[in-house]
């Protein structure tokens, strides 16, 4: 049984996120919350509350740095909030 992954999926095996650079996650120096497409950035945001409050900053200006690259609208205003400390 070979496993695809769907078109917008939202999951990354080990050996892609491994390949993925730090820059392509939201807290790299943890490689925290992969974005390396809309599906991912869209599930940063989804997943954005169980961020701890002292990375939520850096997490929130890295969420809306990627969700500009490709074209996705945050319309969390928690986020937008966090953005701006």
């Amino acid at each position: 049984m070979s496993r695809h992954k769907e078109p917008f999926s939202d999951k990354l095996d080990t050996d892609e996120r491994r390949e993925l650079d730090n820059s392509e996650f939201g807290l790299p120096d943890q490689r925290a919350y992969p974005m390396p497409d809309a599906a991912h950035v869209r599930a940063a945001e989804a997943y954005f509350r169980y961020c701890p409050d002292e990375k939520k900053p850096e997490l929130a200006r890295n969420i809306l740095k990627k969700a500009e690259e490709f074209g996705v609208n945050i319309k969390s205003e928690t986020i937008l909030d966090w953005a701006q400390q």
